[in-house]
This record gives C-alpha cells, structure tokens and sequence, in this order.
C-alpha cells in the first residue's frame, strides 16, 4: 500500500473529511515521526510498533565495479519493531 491508497482507504471510512484533509492528517502523523526520529528518540504507538535510530557503524567496502576498497562512513538508520499484537495478527491461522 502506497501513501495516496492509505489516504483513499482512511477518507473512505471517515467520511465527515475530505481527501485532502484525511492527507494532511496523514502527511503530520508521518513528519512527527520523522522529526522524532531526527531527535534519536523512539516512537512507540501501542498496538502497532515502534520506530528506533540504530547506529550502523562504519566500515570498509568495496565498488563491485572497479573492486577499490572504499570507507564506508557511520550511519543511522530507522528501524521498526512490530508490536506483538500485529505478529500475532500477521501470523494467525487464519490466513489463507
């Protein structure tokens, strides 16, 4: 599911708000995320999961191409944890 479909689906159900903004509400959620992320916090939203900073520390890699040893500087990357009512729900017996 892409972002517009999410949009589609919530103003589907919410019918008292237009599209744009069911979008808007959606577009604040994501950038709260995002903003709290940056800070190295943890969003944590119960019931679904929650988003971490994790550290990727630097290392030495190669370019496939040329085969040159090149650094490969520290990073941080977003992680997601689901929660465990979602893996309970993601595996289920139910499913087909």
């Amino acid at each position: 599911m892409i972002k517009s479909q999410l949009v589609l689906n919530i103003a589907g159900q919410l019918r008292h708000m237009r599209n744009r903004d069911v979008e808007k509400v959606v577009n604040a959620i994501l950038d709260e995320i995002v903003a709290a992320l940056a800070r190295s916090g943890r969003v944590e939203v119960r019931g679904f999961g929650s988003f971490s900073v994790k550290v990727r520390g630097g290392r030495l890699g190669g370019n496939p191409k040329t085969g040159v040893t090149v650094h490969v500087p520290e990073r941080r990357v977003a992680a997601f944890r689901p929660s465990k009512e979602m893996s309970r729900r993601l595996n289920s017996k139910s499913q087909n």
